[in-house]
């Protein structure tokens, strides 16, 4: 089944052209279905590239799901026009008073930053309250899971001495989760973070379960029994190119990056990169819209 979109989204020509399932509101509307309704807080500051990002894992799915974007209210953002956010985004004061499937978190590039200390901290903690009663299952991806798990559970964030970038392994911990579902025991998901948590603070609640973890890029998916709340400390909705644009960007700003490990060919960043996630990454949202949002969320909120 698709995903439903809003007609003039830029990301529905792209996604069209790589033959991924997507409806226009009208036509979804003359459908006898309810479908999943998943809100987006997007937080990136290329909001066009993440909506076309994550829109195309979520129409990997024989599931309709309706997308509904909001942006912080309390912030002004400088890297996305106005009128794109006028147009397709809301707010999370137009929706608080609904409920929804299921919500994704974003990240942002704000490591740098204490939790506190971010424009929009305060409202970001009220949407994540809202949660535990609107929401059957929130995803929450890099940044965003860091903020989650300090607010959830005061689980902390450091800084790094390098930033964390590339594609690492990663290893099954609970091969019987139904979020890694079909996984290989060994799977790959880029990272791009100047921060990380400590193991050991995560493993000391006893709410939350460690998922999967890296050798080299730490703790990578993380999840409370209940699969309300996923916590993913890396992108795999990245695309193929976005770290190389990153790593790009980074040095033109003479940030002090190294080249994003076990990416590019021969680790050489005048080849190609690999495209070595994309499987894995359809089959974890796949598996969180079937296993902890279709399955476990009411036909009827009221």
């Amino acid at each position: 089944m698709p995903i439903t979109i809003p007609n003039n989204l830029p990301a529905k020509e792209i996604l069209e052209s790589e033959n991924i399932f997507i409806m226009d509101e009208e036509r979804a509307f003359t459908q006898d279905i309810r479908p999943l309704k998943i809100v987006i807080l997007n937080i990136m500051p290329e909001k066009e590239k993440t909506e076309t990002q994550l829109l195309r894992l979520l129409g990997n799915s024989p599931l309709q799901v309706h997308v509904t974007f909001i942006s912080p209210e309390t912030h002004e953002s400088k890297t996305t026009p106005k009128l794109h956010l006028e147009q397709f985004y809301t707010t999370f004061s137009d929706i608080k008073h609904k409920k929804f499937d299921g919500m994704i978190i974003t990240g942002a590039p704000i490591e740098h930053l204490e939790f506190e200390d971010v424009t929009y901290w305060t409202e970001l903690k009220k949407i994540m309250e809202w949660t535990k009663t609107n929401v059957t299952s929130t995803l929450h991806i890099c940044w965003g899971a860091q903020a989650a798990l300090y607010h959830h559970y005061g689980v902390r964030k450091f800084p790094l001495s390098k930033k964390c970038s590339g594609v690492f392994s990663h290893q099954l911990l609970v091969k019987t989760s139904k979020l890694v579902r079909g996984f290989d025991d060994i799977y790959h998901v880029p990272h791009s973070r100047f921060t990380d948590v400590v193991t050991e603070d995560i493993q000391q609640n006893k709410d939350l379960v460690i998922l999967s973890i890296s050798e080299d890029a730490g703790v990578c998916l993380v999840a409370t029994d209940d699969g309300k709340r996923i916590f993913l400390t890396g992108h795999p909705e990245y695309d193929v190119t976005t770290l190389q644009e990153e790593f790009l960007r980074d040095s033109e700003k003479s940030l002090a990056v190294e080249v994003p490990k076990n990416y590019f060919i021969n680790n050489d960043p005048n080849q190609q990169p690999l495209h070595t996630w994309k499987s894995h990454a359809n089959l974890l949202f796949s598996n969180w819209l079937n296993y902890y949002v279709y399955q476990e969320t009411p036909y009827n909120w009221d």
